[in-house]
């Protein structure tokens, strides 16, 4: 899987939709507090339980909008279903997540965050 994650971004940010979620100030309170090590487990554990399973009875809606800086990640890096998944970063559908898949949405959504804690000044 050779996807350029800079690009990616680059290409999410002229998403009217993708571009519209930001970390509000509680979410950049909530990583401050947890770490982003504790973020990354988060993100980890959340594709793993609600994007990597091969079916999803809620394919769609299993992501909140909002809750979890995670979340707000996910539907910015289109990480959030696999149907987004597929439209943007081409990873298959009806299909367990490989390791790598996994371990690319969980580094796309912190390179995400990363750069919005450095649009907040941290």
């Amino acid at each position: 899987m050779e996807i350029n994650i800079q690009e990616r971004l680059s290409a999410l940010s002229k998403s009217v939709f993708r571009n519209r979620f930001k970390l509000s100030s509680k979410d950049i309170l909530y990583i401050q507090e947890k770490g982003l090590e504790t973020i990354k487990q988060h993100a980890k554990d959340f594709i793993l339980k609600r994007v990597a399973p091969k079916e999803i009875l809620n394919d769609g809606k299993q992501t909140p909008m909002r809750g979890h800086p995670v979340f707000v990640a996910q539907h910015a890096t289109a990480t959030c279903c696999r149907d987004c998944l597929f439209k943007w970063h081409k990873i298959a559908k009806n299909k367990t997540l490989s390791e790598e898949e996994i371990n690319y949405c969980v580094e796309i959504i912190m390179t995400w965050i990363k750069k919005e804690l450095k649009s907040f000044g941290f």
